[in-house]
């Protein structure tokens, strides 16, 4: 095939200004080119791993903490590098002090709770408790 040949060497600019073309002309026809290119892995990013690498980078932007840090890469000026590493590492500690705080918060408000339950089922009496166990 000449034509696919020569739209090859043009590379990918070509094929994606023929299926444009091919839509505006008639829309089966773009359909076609459209088909065609992704089918024959014209286009390399729907080429195995193409998408692998979005998912490489979500995956590291995840991380294995909370906070994404971009790949240690020096600045050039050693004293930024070391202000950025200092306050990423208070602001890591803080987040992890904070959540600390949000569970005992959580543990005090659950006691809380209990407690005024226990009150309450204590202050209803009799009549509500359980029979004492038999033993």
């Amino acid at each position: 095939m000449p034509i696919v040949a020569k739209l090859d060497e043009l590379g990918k600019p070509a094929w994606i200004a023929l299926t444009i073309l091919g839509f505006v002309v008639w829309w089966p026809v773009g359909l076609a080119t459209l088909a065609f290119i992704i089918g024959s892995g014209r286009m390399s990013c729907w080429k195995g791993g193409g998408m692998s690498r979005w998912n490489a980078g979500a995956d590291t932007m995840r991380g294995a903490g909370t906070w994404w840090q971009p790949p240690s890469r020096s600045s050039g000026n050693r004293a930024f590098d070391e202000y950025r590493t200092e306050t990423l590492q208070r602001l890591e500690e803080e987040q992890r002090e904070f959540r600390e705080f949000l569970a005992r918060l959580r543990m005090a408000k659950d006691k809380a709770e209990f407690d005024q339950f226990m009150a309450e089922r204590r202050n209803h009496g009799g009549s509500s408790a359980p029979p004492p166990p038999q033993g």
